[in-house]
């Protein structure tokens, strides 16, 4: 009497089944192409733009050590009529 289990015969199929070398997987891997990675434009775009943000923002805290260090050492004279057209403006939006 022979018991079948999930399609699988007796112990004598399962003896008897072949297994394949090392050897013989190991040259399959081997004389396949390299892989290759290829990333899509909108990602290249993506690092280009990160990549002139952090540029961007060196030379923001740049400007910044500067006027800090103008402001400590008393020499930081805005222009005022700047500072009042911007005031005026920001009061007249409503922000």
């Amino acid at each position: 009497m022979s018991v079948e289990f999930f399609g699988v015969g007796g112990p004598k199929q399962i003896g008897s089944l072949k297994k394949t070398p090392a050897a013989v997987t190991d040259k399959k891997t081997e004389s396949t192409s390299a892989d290759k990675v290829e990333f899509s434009t909108v990602l290249q775009n993506v690092n280009k733009a990160q990549g002139a943000k952090s540029a961007a923002s060196s030379e923001r805290t740049e400007r910044i050590a500067e006027l800090k260090a103008q402001i400590a050492d008393g020499s930081y004279k805005p222009d005022l009529e700047k500072v009042a057209s911007s005031l005026v403006e920001f009061l007249l939006q409503g922000k």
